[in-house]
This record gives structure tokens, C-alpha cells and sequence, in this order.
């Protein structure tokens, strides 16, 4: 497999670019905004990697999911009329991101096992029993909020009390987004469990529509929001001591480790056998959620977008 060209951003007449990690981002004056994929990964926020297909699977599969919550909380897709472009309605992003965790895992300062197994045990506002193994569910879903980036420092773990207490989130918002995130949570676990895999952990982003209405956004259980384990092989991975077998880019990140990269000093290169290995783990993932072959379609040229959106009749 030959990795594709870099893909950085294309110009499109007349609307105004922001750049993202994995999509760019084009602002239209109907309240409408375009996303177009592209296969970057930041894993460490150190290492901006490319990996084939990624970001034709996250487009698709978040749409794919967006279609599956609708029921629980409204979402901001409007169309996804190209593999690799979505139109989604504009949105003000709350300046948290809310992370719900089903297990207890992770390996840096902050992660939950990383702080249980030093032996806390009132953890960002909750309260955990003994006894608990690494990687072992949790007795139930918790969230673990945490900041969002837009707003100043990123990734910073919030105790849910000063969400609302530190003027994050008002509190009629913080409920409807609590609820919604343990009931979209569950909705993910149902359905990786009838693909073959457990849904771990995950991150949700939520904004206010026009009227302020509490609404889903950004991407949502995709291997780069969620972390999947495979479930046939996920007792036998415990029981022998390693980790679970991963459908997500911790695949990067163990590769990172393997090499003696620990987050520090210059970020070594990665053979192109991982790139591709992780790619197949995208697709893979995309196919036991879905139930569909994940077609594989080449970036859209300018005016393949340009055609996408004037089909739309979006106004400039």
C-alpha cells in the first residue's frame, strides 16, 4: 500500500479556511460549515502522521453514527455528499469535552488506572472501590470532563462539581449534556457489542444551536474519539497480562513506545508498515460497527467540492 500525497487544504472561492488536526473546515454565511477529510493523526501531540483512508472513515463513520443517537440528542450533520466532505450546521462549542469512560485504563499521569493504582480512590469527583483490575470495567460508566483547547489549555481534568461551579457550563446545560452522554455512551456499547468489540471509553464534543439548544458535534465514536478493544480476544489478553487488543490509534502510540519513545525529545520515525497497519484497523473498525465494505474513494479535488456545494445550493 503506497501512502497517499500530503493533503493539506484546498482554496474554495469566496469562504473563509480554519484548520484542524483531522478536517478542514470551510464557514458559510447560511450557518452552515464544510468539512473535508484528510489522513493527519496527532498521537502524543507531538507526531503528525499520516495514515490511508483515515479520514474517509472518521467522516463516514461519524456520520454513520450521528444517525444512530438522533433519537437521543440532536446532532449538527446536515448531508454527507462525498465520502469526503460533510455539511453540518454551525454551532458554539462548549468550552468542555466530556469524557465517558466504561473501564479502567490508561497509562499517563492523568489516565484513571495511572492514579488508582497509586492508590487513590476519589478520582475527578468520583469515588472507586477496591479491588478494581487494570483494563476491567468500571461498575458503571462515569464522566471525566475535561477542557477544551478553543478555550485555553486542552485536555486539563475537570471533577464534574466545577464544570458548573467554575462557570464552564451553566447548569441546565451540564445536565442535558450529562444525560445525553451516558445515553449515546450506552447506544455505542450496544452496538460495538454486536460488531465484536467493546466500546472502553470515549469523548464527546457538544455545542448550542442558534436558539441555544444543547446539540451533538464534532466526530463521535471513532477510532480516534474512542478507544476499541476486540471482544473475543479481550478475556485471554487480561488473563495473560497484556493489553487488549486495540482497533484504535493506540496502535501508534504502542508502535512510539516500542521504539523507547516516551513523549520526550525528537519524535523517531515510524515504519510505513504501521501507517498501514493502522489503516486496516480504521477499515476494520468501520466494518464491525457498520455492517457495510468500507469503500475506498480518492480525495475530492477543488471543483469536485465546489460541485458538491453548489448541489447543496449553499449561498456564498
Amino acid at each position: 500500500m503506497t501512502l497517499p500525497e500530503p493533503f493539506d487544504s484546498i482554496e474554495l472561492p469566496l469562504h473563509d479556511r480554519r484548520l484542524g488536526k483531522v478536517r478542514v473546515s470551510y464557514a458559510f454565511g447560511s450557518g452552515q460549515r464544510l468539512f473535508v477529510t484528510t489522513d493527519r493523526l496527532s498521537a502524543f501531540d507531538r507526531i503528525i502522521a499520516r495514515v490511508p483512508y483515515k479520514g474517509q472513515v472518521l467522516n463516514q463513520l461519524a456520520a454513520w453514527w450521528f444517525e444512530q443517537t438522533a433519537d437521543i440528542v440532536p446532532n449538527h450533520v446536515v448531508s454527507l455528499p462525498d465520502p469526503n466532505v460533510l455539511v453540518a450546521r454551525e454551532a458554539a462549542p462548549l468550552s468542555v469535552e466530556v469524557v465517558v469512560r466504561g473501564h479502567i485504563s490508561g497509562v499517563t499521569d492523568t489516565a484513571l488506572w495511572t492514579q488508582y493504582s497509586a492508590g487513590a480512590r476519589s478520582i475527578y469527583g468520583h469515588q472507586f472501590p477496591d479491588g478494581l483490575a487494570k483494563n476491567t470495567a468500571l461498575p458503571e460508566p462515569i464522566i471525566t470532563p475535561t477542557t477544551k483547547g478553543d478555550f485555553g489549555e486542552h485536555d486539563v481534568p475537570l471533577a464534574i462539581q466545577d464544570v458548573v461551579a467554575d462557570g464552564h457550563v451553566d447548569r441546565d446545560v451540564w445536565d442535558q449534556v450529562g444525560a445525553a452522554a451516558l445515553a449515546v455512551f450506552e447506544r455505542g456499547r450496544e452496538r460495538a457489542a454486536a460488531g465484536g468489540l467493546i466500546l472502553a471509553d470515549t469523548k464527546y464534543e457538544f455545542g448550542l444551536d442558534a436558539t441555544g439548544a444543547v446539540m451533538l458535534i464534532d466526530e463521535v465514536h471513532t477510532p480516534d474519539s474512542s478507544r476499541y478493544w476486540v471482544a473475543d480476544t479481550y478475556e485471554e489478553q487480561l488473563a495473560a497480562g497484556r493489553e487488549p487488543q486495540s482497533l484504535d490509534k493506540e496502535v501508534v502510540r504502542r508502535a512510539l513506545a516500542d521504539v523507547g519513545y516516551t513523549g520526550e525529545g525528537d519524535v523517531p520515525e515510524l515504519p510505513a508498515e504501521v501507517w498501514e497497519q493502522t489503516s486496516a484497523r480504521y477499515i476494520e473498525t468501520y466494518e464491525r460497527l457498520t455492517g457495510l465494505t468500507f469503500e475506498r474513494a480518492t480525495y475530492p479535488a477543488e471543483q469536485r467540492i465546489i460541485d458538491a456545494v453548489s448541489a447543496l445550493e449553499i449561498p456564498a
